[in-house]
């Protein structure tokens, strides 16, 4: 059973760190001010501002400023400003002793994989999985539906809401009904943790994944070393997000299949629900995932549907 870390009430205070990726406070802004309209408090860490060339401050400081928060018992949930790069580069200097006696939720995604897979692996505790401090709306009274929805999943993730979405099927999913925890997150993060203490662990869960930026051939190898690592082979079921594949530069190296085709090629050996299109990823539509939290996905001919139960 997963560790489910206390929901948010009014008052509590929400820390934000950049474990990662530089970004100032002025970009912060809108998040903060958007977070304290929930009812929450903010703390900024000590990293927003700073600057190592494209990180958040140096290994030693990101390291430190993540460190502070997640054994500050005052702070009940802890925001990742941004990814871009740079998490895996302090997971190791990382202490969870104090946060797996008081687990709190830890926001995030893209490079924040890191930090999702390793506390599933190591310690069991459900994290949010969703978008960060810079994809939230300049000014909320001008963002669109897909902004207001996907950063509200986040508050209503915070709140103890039970996670429910429904969306249009696609002609290559495989229809099935199957219950287990949701892990995943950045496809090319979690290929690079293959083999090291933050590698995922899938037996008997539903693994969810999406990419920005890769061209199919790379999307082709990371599939490879899913399923030869074996965390395709036990799987209870598989949700493809978003995928911003790169074009091929030169068009007599096109690759010849497409991202369907890669994954359901993988698959041949196993029979559990797939389903693609997912609004998870770097898009617009990325809502607010409880990864390690036990969800049931349904795959039919009309629409499909992933909700929390436990």
């Amino acid at each position: 059973m997963p560790s489910i870390p206390p929901y948010l009430k009014a008052g509590d205070t929400i820390g934000i760190t950049s474990p990662a990726g530089y970004i100032t406070l002025d970009e912060i802004r809108p998040s903060i001010a958007l977070m304290e309209s929930w009812g929450y408090q903010v703390r900024v860490g000590s990293t927003i501002g700073k600057r190592d060339f494209t990180f958040g401050g140096t290994d030693e400081e990101r390291a430190d400023d993540l460190q502070h928060m997640l054994d500050d018992r005052s702070v009940k949930a802890i925001m990742c400003a941004r990814g871009g790069y740079g998490s895996v580069r302090i997971v190791d200097r990382l202490k969870w002793n104090m946060f797996s006696k008081q687990p709190k939720w830890v926001i995030g995604f893209s490079d924040i994989t890191v930090l999702h897979s390793h506390i599933n692996h190591n310690l069991g505790i459900a994290t949010i999985h969703s978008k960060m401090c810079n994809s939230f709306p300049d000014d909320w009274a001008k963002a669109d539906d897909p902004q207001k929805a996907t950063i509200d999943s986040i508050r209503k993730a915070l709140s103890g809401e039970k996670m429910r979405y429904e969306f249009a099927s696609n002609p290559f999913n495989r229809a099935g009904s199957t219950m287990g925890a949701l892990v995943g997150g950045n496809l090319k993060t979690l290929e690079s943790l293959a083999g090291s203490s933050s590698n995922i662990v899938t037996k008997g869960k539903i693994l969810f994944v999406e990419d920005t930026g890769e061209y199919l051939y790379s999307i082709d190898r990371m599939f490879w070393n899913l399923l030869r690592t074996g965390k395709l082979a036990q799987l209870a079921g598989l949700i493809i997000g978003g995928f911003k594949v790169k074009p091929s530069e030169d068009p007599a190296e096109e690759f010849g299949k497409n991202l369907q085709e890669i994954v359901l090629e993988k698959l041949k050996e196993t029979d559990y629900p797939v389903c693609f299109d997912f609004p998870v990823g770097h898009q617009r539509n990325n809502f607010a995932l409880k990864c390690g939290a036990r969800h049931k996905l349904a795959v039919k001919a009309d629409e499909c549907s992933l909700m929390e139960i436990i």
